[in-house]
Order: structure tokens, then sequence, then C-alpha cells
């Protein structure tokens, strides 16, 4: 397991707040609440994303017509490639100059994803290019 920062190209940071994964301007004393995404690699491009130590997990996870980003209180190490239950937690990386983006290996098409807006929740969107969301990311190696 490998820990790496990440924070989008407009410089907000992941952290957790009411067990909810968002991302926003962190400064001074807040700045120790970044989340380090902890990773597991499974393929040359794929990998298990997580947090806090690998103990919660982001899941692409399909509701009724709605595709979430969920966090779920599962062990990095314990998942499994082979798992068709545990694919859900798989993220193809996407290196692009600079950036990277993470597309769900569960939900073809749904990247991560922030809001322009700072402290919104961290999910998913199949509409990559929207001006409304922000799907690059600098991703690099803790």
């Amino acid at each position: 397991m490998q820990a790496f920062r990440i924070w989008d190209v407009n410089q907000k940071i992941f952290y957790l707040r009411n067990n909810q994964l968002v991302a926003g301007y962190l400064q001074g004393p807040n700045t120790k609440l970044e989340e380090k995404i902890d990773v597991v690699p499974i393929e040359p491009h794929t990998m298990f994303l997580g947090i806090h130590g690998g103990k919660l997990c982001l899941a692409c996870v399909k509701s009724g017509d709605e595709i979430k980003l969920k966090l779920e209180a599962v062990n990095i190490t314990d998942l499994n490639q082979n798992r068709e239950q545990d694919k859900r937690f798989a993220f193809i990386r996407f290196d692009n100059g600079p950036t990277t983006s993470f597309e769900s290996a569960a939900c073809p098409g749904w990247f991560l994803c922030t809001s322009l807006e700072a402290d919104q929740p961290v999910g998913l969107t199949n509409m990559p290019t929207e001006a409304l969301k922000v799907t690059k990311f600098y991703f690099q190696q803790d």
C-alpha cells in the first residue's frame, strides 16, 4: 500500500467531514485535516483507493438509476481484483501531462470529480468535460 496526496486543478484538497469525503481549501491549522489516498495497485493502471490507512475505501455504487461515490468500511488489503463484488472499489488511472483522472472500473464512463464550489462532496460524473465538475487531479506519492 502506498500513500498519495491528491488535490484538484483548482487546489482543493480532500478531507473528511461528517464521514463524507469533501474537497476544499484548507489553510493554517486545518491543513492537518488533509486525507492521504491509500493505493493498492492491481494492474498497470488500475488500483483500489482508500483513506484512513486503507480502512475506508472509495466505491462506485449503483442506487436505482443513480451512480454514487461511497466510502465503505473495508480493509483495502482484503480486496481482490478477481472478485466481482470488489470491482466497485477499482479505479482506472489516466495520466495526462501533470494531471490524473480516475475512471470507475465498475461503472465505465464515470469519473472521480469535485465540484467547482469548495467544501462539497467528492463524487462521480459521467460528463468529465462539463464545466461544473473537476475531474483532473494532481496525484503525488507522499
